[in-house]
């Protein structure tokens, strides 16, 4: 894998997954404000906020990774 396509790949993740977080956010507070609140309707985006900041730490945690290779590369032909 090239090391352009590993940093986009990460980067995309990245802002999907926060993306995501401020979708299920505003679904969060649009339930809080209906009026006669039924919090049964948090379940799901709480779920999927948990889902997003996986992504988001999983492709930060790539990114690192992709980071810490090409460091290696460059200590090696220096």
């Amino acid at each position: 894998m090239q090391i352009n396509s590993a940093l986009g790949n990460a980067l995309h993740g990245i802002n999907n997954g926060m993306s995501d977080l401020r979708s299920h956010a505003a679904d969060i507070a649009s339930v809080k404000n209906a009026k006669g609140t039924d919090l049964s309707g948090l379940t799901a985006p709480l779920v999927e906020m948990q889902s997003a900041q996986t992504q988001v730490q999983a492709s930060a945690a790539m990114m690192k990774t992709v980071d810490e290779t090409l460091g290696s590369l460059l200590d090696e032909y220096a």
